[in-house]
C-alpha cells in the first residue's frame, strides 16, 4: 500500500514531488525548503547562539555519535536571524476608509487609463506594511482582443506568491477567463503568470471581486472561482 501524505488543515492529499493531487489544494506546489547537512563541531563554531533539541538521545548517540546532528532525531533552531524562516505575518482585508486609502482611482493599461470601480476593489494587509490590492476597472474603452482578457489591476508592494507560483513588486493587469484560469500581465498587456483557479461551491454571496482570508492564507475572488494569495 503506497504511503499517502494528507495535511491535517485542509485534508488535501501531496505526492512527494510536494504537488496536491487531491482535495481543495489540487493544482498547488508546496515551496522548497533548503537543508544544510553539516557536522556539529563545525555548525556550532559558525552558529554559536544555535540550541539543539533531541527527540531520543539514546538513539541519537548510539547511531550518529557526538560530533554529527542527529538526522532524523533532531530539530535545529538557529537563533541567528539569518537563518531563521520569518514567521508568517497576520492578513487583514481592509474596509472602509481604510480600503478607500489606498485603492488608485485608476491605473494606466496599454495605452489607457481606467477609472477604478470602486464597489469592486479590495485590499489587504501582511503584517503591519505590506499591502496588496486588486480592482476591476472600467474597460470600455478598450478593444475587444484587451477587454477578453483585462478586467482590472493587481498591486502588490511585497513579492508574493499566487497558487504556489512566484509574483514580483509591482502594477500589474489581471483577467479571470472562462476556462478557469487567472491571468497576470504586464502593463503592455504581456503574460506574466498563469494559474488555475479552485471552486467555492460553498460560498453564500459571490461577487464579481472580492478578499477573504483562508487559514494563513489569503484568497481573490471572481465569483466563486479564487486563487490563494501567501506573502513571501
Amino acid at each position: 500500500m503506497a504511503l499517502r501524505l494528507v495535511d491535517a488543515e485542509t485534508g488535501s492529499e501531496w505526492d512527494f514531488t510536494g504537488w496536491a493531487v487531491n482535495g481543495p489544494l489540487t493544482g498547488r506546489q508546496l515551496a522548497r525548503v533548503t537543508v544544510l547537512d553539516d557536522y556539529w563541531f563545525g555548525w556550532k563554531t559558525y552558529n554559536p547562539n544555535t540550541c539543539l533539541l533531541i527527540i531520543n538521545r539514546r538513539l541519537a548517540m548510539k547511531h550518529y555519535g557526538r560530533n554529527l546532528i542527529p538526522g532524523l532525531v533532531a530539530i535545529v533552531v538557529a537563533a541567528s536571524s539569518a537563518i531563521m524562516t520569518r514567521a508568517q505575518e497576520p492578513v487583514t482585508i481592509l474596509e472602509g476608509a481604510a480600503l478607500t486609502r489606498v485603492v488608485p482611482a485608476g491605473l494606466y493599461y496599454q495605452g489607457l487609463s481606467a477609472p477604478t470601480q470602486m464597489r469592486n476593489a479590495a485590499a489587504a494587509r501582511f503584517g503591519e506594511k505590506r499591502y496588496l490590492i486588486a480592482a476591476l476597472v472600467d474597460t470600455s474603452g478598450y478593444a475587444a482582443d484587451v477587454r477578453a482578457k483585462y478586467e482590472g489591476f493587481f498591486i502588490t508592494d511585497s513579492p508574493i506568491k499566487i497558487n504556489g507560483l512566484d509574483l514580483n513588486v509591482g502594477a500589474y493587469g489581471f483577467g479571470f477567463s472562462a476556462d478557469g484560469k487567472m491571468q497576470i500581465l504586464d502593463l503592455a498587456g504581456n503574460q506574466v503568470l498563469s494559474t488555475s483557479t479552485s471552486k467555492d461551491n460553498e460560498l453564500k454571496r459571490p461577487r464579481p471581486l472580492m478578499m477573504s482570508k483562508a487559514g494563513a492564507d489569503l484568497r481573490l475572488y471572481n465569483g466563486k472561482d479564487y486563487v490563494n494569495i501567501t506573502a513571501k
